[in-house]
């Protein structure tokens, strides 16, 4: 661990950016958050321990702001580990860590404390360059998908892109806006208003809108941050069909009606329940609720010889249900528009159900469609709250006593810089039961 700084723990008086009130502590190696106005933009006791410093660990951008510190200094791009070597081969140096906005964000300050512990770090953070993006574009940024294609390749978060309803990213040299404009529209992806928002917070600051033909055009400073805001009319598209799976497709392979995650049944769900419903080659099966049909796809794959018929009273969801087959190549799926249970009244008894609904209507849909099963058949509902639970496994357990019921709680590993993470899916609930013979 460092060297104390200072005598004492010294409060931070107010700076020129504000009422920032922090306390330095003595025993903690400083990570910096920076701006384009350099010095100027932190407290003046974090001033101090910049020009004290010793070594200072930094971009070389960052470094740069600093002209009159006369430190050792190590300019870290992804050589990281070096960084973590420095420190702890100079324990005894004044050593002071300088990062571009939020060290948190997409920062070394996060990597450094994995490394080498949180404790022997204190923050100090500037605003972040996403952060004065969205600010500057009037747009929230609470539900957006934000990245840096510093360390993920672009390849690997288009998929992302496309069904997202907004988009931050930090771009590099070797990325810049006009390549990512120029892959979007390669894949389709055509539907994002696109802002570059360059050198934020120096006096040359620019923000440039336009859409994708128009910043693929561009050139833009190497400082930017690239937003992209969905045309809230658009269906979120598809990938490229290659390598489709039978059953247990990402949610990104289906045509959806609303660019937001959580209205399909997650893939990982849909597998469980496919695999539940027990399906023949000729199997007759009803999705009831169907929405854009990702189980009906993937039971008319699983069915070829039977049909499928997808139930569904939305009537934009209607249509894509049709789009969704006839983008898999599917003719023996269904598309029913109507209201249950008048919905399916002329429909053929089925061999196999699949129903889902977040309301009180689901058990009575679940207890009518039960009874229009043939003897053997299995009913499968998807809800998404323990009272719907209780319903429904108590209406089901009346009617058989062969039901199974799982609570599925799923997170997906996701990398953010050399680390990976879990994003936890809403919980779901599955429900299977079999009609006596």
């Amino acid at each position: 661990m460092s060297v104390p700084w200072l005598e004492n723990t010294v409060p931070t008086p107010n700076s020129n950016r504000g009422n920032l009130n922090s306390v330095i502590q003595a025993d903690k190696i400083l990570v910096i958050g920076m701006g384009d106005d350099g010095l100027d933009g932190v407290p003046a006791s974090a001033r101090e321990m910049i020009l004290a410093a010793e070594l200072l660990i930094g971009g070389a951008r960052t470094l740069s702001l600093v002209p009159e510190s006369k430190a050792e200094r190590l300019i870290v791009d992804t050589n990281l580990d070096e960084a973590v070597a420095r420190i702890e081969a100079n324990p005894d140096k004044r050593i002071a860590i300088l990062a571009s906005g939020d060290p948190l964000f997409y920062g070394l300050a996060r990597f450094l404390g994995d490394r080498l512990g949180k404790e022997r770090f204190q923050i100090i953070p500037h605003v972040s360059s996403m952060q004065l993006a969205f600010a500057r574009v009037m747009e929230s940024w609470e539900e957006a998908y934000l990245t840096d294609l510093a360390h993920h390749h672009l390849d690997d978060v288009l998929e992302r892109i496309r069904t997202a309803s907004k988009v931050g990213l930090f771009t590099t040299e070797s990325c810049p806006p006009r390549a990512i404009a120029e892959a979007l529209r390669q894949r389709g992806i055509t539907y994002f208003s696109a802002y570059v928002c360059e050198n934020l917070g120096s006096p040359d600051e620019r923000v440039t809108q336009g859409d994708l033909d128009e910043i693929a055009s561009l050139d833009f400073a190497p400082l930017n941050v690239m937003i992209l805001v969905r045309d809230p009319s658009a269906p979120d598209r598809p990938r490229d069909a290659a390598g489709r799976r039978l059953f247990g497709n990402p949610e990104e392979a289906f045509l959806q009606s609303k660019p937001k995650q959580g209205l399909l049944t997650p893939a990982e769900v849909r597998s469980l329940a496919l695999a539940e419903l027990d399906l023949g080659t000729g199997s007759v099966v009803w999705d009831i609720g169907a929405g854009s049909g990702s189980v009906s796809i993937e039971a008319a794959q699983l069915a070829r010889a039977g049909r499928v018929f997808a139930i569904e009273m939305e009537a934009e969801d209607h249509e894509l249900i049709e789009a969704n087959a006839k983008r898999f190549g599917l003719t023996n799926v269904v598309a029913v528009l109507g209201k249950a249970p008048e919905a399916w009244s002329d429909l053929p008894a089925p061999d196999a159900i699949f129903a889902q609904g977040s309301g009180r209507e689901i058990s009575r849909i679940a207890e009518l469609a039960f009874a229009r099963l043939q003897a053997g058949g299995r009913l499968v509902a998807s809800v998404g709250s323990i009272e719907n639970l209780a319903d429904v496994h108590q209406v089901l357990q009346r009617l058989t006593p062969q039901v199974k019921v799982w609570m599925l709680n799923i997170a997906r590993g996701t990398y953010q810089l050399e680390r990976v993470r879990f994003d936890a899916l809403n919980p779901s609930f599955l429900l299977s039961a079999v009609k006596p013979s």
